[in-house]
């Protein structure tokens, strides 16, 4: 009970605001204007100050893979734990971190999509694959340390991306791709009008035989390409309450199951996730939303010398259930003040049985039980101050935190000896927030700065459950405590001609009690609070647009260093951090008509491991979407991956490597109407 309390508290106010909506006078009458947006209230004014970065819905939809991670990679700086994608990697591998500030397989950047975390309640990764690009309105990147609401998680920036509006959703769509190495991608999408909002259902199915990612001089018979087959629907309904109230409800239902470079070697993810938001524009402007999440993972690990099962991670249910509200007082014209609250509560258990592959029988050695809960309950103020062309903006937060109910239990399935840990609770309280000012001197030019503070609880993962990569085993922590972020950065945004912008950001982060993946003994890791991990660097972004042309790109040096006295990888580079990573996409797009984008993106040299053994070389690779329409809504596709086939090497751990996505086309026809 006293974890549904928050919840709860949250929730009530926004149903109150739901029954009485404060209106003005002239919105009460029958003639008042009913306009229904699925969207959230407007971006404050200070959010520049922050140097977001905007994806757009034409570049979403120019994607040659299709997958949302891919296009995220226009944004440099951004990374997974992997450079491979949600085809031929392992879902727990799917962190989303930005700016140099260390691999991690949990995300160290918030992701919200119509401002509901979507991170995994246990795992802390990603499910890529249920955010379909074509289900989206636009992306906005921050990086760096963020405040307002869920900002417990945003130590190293936010990614918000928002559902289509009526306006870009047709009535029906539907499209049919067939790619290489036999894949398919098949979606459909109805969207109808209903009592003066509108409902949207889509669907997608993917799947695909897979390339070889073992290299050809490691592969056995027991060796296998990266087969993948996965579908997610989604339900969205929008309905008005009054003429500047409406309810917003989204339903998400996905599946997932990918193979990995031996026979057997299947992995599952799967989720149904469930919001609904309360948005008023009226004097008093209201963003109330609640949500729950309901999550499965499995993963079996085969044995690269017997090629037999050696681990089958054959359960972790896990639960999310948050909310927030937040209120946007009448303060005068020259201030947008916020305040609310927010609570997210996960729970989670890791259901495990060991085998002993070197025996044909290969009999289970042992059965693991973990798990725990979490809460985070926070309040959070944010003002921002318009003072001519000066913009003022600043926000703090205090969050209450808990770790309860942990545990780690083992039995020997052959003697039934049990080992049975149990962990004491944990709590406390974390203060963080942000400051920052935009100053525009002219028209063509902005200048910016901002200083700010994170923090973020390691996850249920990170907390009890240890993995093996074969030949690395990586241990488990119940001891770790949370990470926190400080930071400064400062900018300008120039404009010096009509349809050409240009930006600069320096930056300089310290992420103290770093969590990484620490060398402890041979082929042995464990996750570990460090000292801190210091990144500073440059980030360039650039777009034009010059009648049917359009140009985007952008570019960021990382200079990122661990600082652990005393242990054998202080002053090196935290791992998977590239120190160079530009991304380039030139598109011509007329009204009507053919079109052609193409997309050319760098990362460099990366090193697996904390101790710099294992190096993952640099890679360049080109993309490229060539659309006909035919007519009557009907339109011809090509796409193409990774055209220079350039070799990317996703995992180099003692002389075993994996590797990315190699060239790949795809051709198809899709209608909308």
């Amino acid at each position: 009970m006293k974890i549904l309390l928050p919840f709860v508290l949250l929730v009530a106010p926004a149903a109150a605001v739901a029954e009485t909506p404060d209106q003005a006078p002239d919105e009460a009458g029958e003639g008042a204007a009913i306009i229904v947006t699925g969207t959230g209230l407007a971006l404050p004014p200070g959010t520049p100050a922050y140097g977001s970065v905007m994806i757009d819905r034409q570049r979403l939809l120019d994607s040659a893979s299709g997958r949302i991670e891919n296009v995220l990679g226009d944004v440099a700086g951004f990374q997974q734990f992997r450079r491979s994608d949600s085809r031929s990697s392992n879902p727990s591998n799917q962190g989303a971190t930005l700016r140099a500030l260390g691999g991690n397989a949990s995300s160290r950047t918030l992701v919200l999509l119509d401002g509901v975390p979507v991170a995994d309640p246990f795992f802390g990764y990603i499910p890529f694959s249920a955010l379909v690009p074509d289900r989206l309105s636009v992306v906005r990147v921050t990086r760096g340390g963020g405040a307002g609401a869920f900002g417990a998680g945003a130590v190293a920036g936010t990614i918000e991306l928002a559902s289509a509006t009526r306006d870009q959703l047709p009535g029906f769509s539907a499209s049919a791709y067939h790619g290489s190495r036999d894949a398919t991608e098949l979606s459909a999408s109805v969207t109808p009008d209903l009592a003066g909002g509108y409902v949207s259902l889509s669907g997608r199915w993917d799947r695909g035989d897979g390339f070889q990612t073992t290299p050809s001089d490691q592969r056995v018979a027991a060796t296998v390409p990266a087969a993948y087959d996965g579908w997610s629907t989604n339900l969205r309904v929008v309905a008005p309450v009054t003429a500047t109230a409406e309810i917003q409800f989204r339903g998400t239902i996905f599946h997932d199951e990918r193979t990995l470079r031996f026979r057997g070697g299947d992995s599952m993810s799967e989720g149904q996730d469930a919001s609904v938001r309360f948005v008023s524009r009226g004097r008093w402007q209201v963003d109330a939303l609640a949500y729950i999440q309901a999550r499965n993972f499995s993963n079996t690990v085969i044995s690269a010398s017997a090629f037999r099962k050696s681990l089958d991670q054959r359960n972790t249910p896990s639960t999310g259930i948050g909310g927030k509200i937040e209120l946007r007082p009448p303060v005068g014209e020259s201030h947008v003040l916020r305040i609310g609250a927010d609570t997210r509560f996960a729970s989670g258990d890791m259901y495990e049985d060991a085998y002993n592959a070197n025996i044909p029988a290969n009999p289970v050695t042992f059965r693991r039980h973990a798990g725990g809960q979490q809460v985070t309950t926070g309040l959070f103020a944010e003002d921002d101050w318009t003072l001519g062309s000066l913009v003022l903006t600043g926000g703090a937060r205090a969050d209450r935190w808990s770790i309860s109910d942990g545990f780690y239990r083992q039995v020997n399935a052959t003697t039934g000896a049990m080992t049975n840990s149990v962990y004491a609770d944990r709590s406390d309280w974390q203060f963080s927030g942000r400051a920052g000012a935009i100053l525009h001197v002219n028209e063509a030019v902005a200048l910016r700065g901002a200083a700010y503070s994170g923090f973020r609880l390691p996850t249920l993962n990170e907390l009890y459950r240890p993995f093996v990569v074969f030949p690395i085993m990586t241990r488990a922590n119940p001891n770790l405590t949370p990470e926190r972020l400080k930071g400064v950065e400062a900018g300008i945004d120039l404009t010096p001609l009509s349809g050409v912008t240009i930006g600069a950001t320096a930056f300089y982060n310290r992420l103290d009690d770093a969590i990484a993946n620490v060398t402890v003994a041979a082929n042995t890791r464990e996750r570990r609070n460090v000292n801190r991990i210091v990144a500073k660097g440059l980030e360039l972004t650039a777009s034009a647009r010059a009648g049917d042309f359009l140009l985007s790109a952008s570019y960021a040096y990382s200079h990122s260093e661990v600082d652990a006295p005393g242990m054998a990888f202080d002053g090196l580079r935290p791992a998977q951090t590239p120190r160079h990573a530009a991304s380039a996409t030139v598109a011509w797009a007329p009204a009507a008509g053919p079109s052609l984008s193409t997309t050319l993106r760098y990362v460099s040299k990366q090193y697996e491991d904390d101790l710099q053994t294992d190096i993952l070389p640099h890679a360049l690779t080109l993309d490229a979407v060539a659309r006909l329409p035919v007519g009557h809504g009907v339109t011809l596709t090509a796409r193409g991956e990774n055209l220079f086939d350039e070799t990317i090497v996703t995992r180099s751990a003692g002389g075993s490597m994996d590797l990315g996505t190699p060239r790949t086309f795809w051709i198809g026809v899709s209608v909308s109407r």
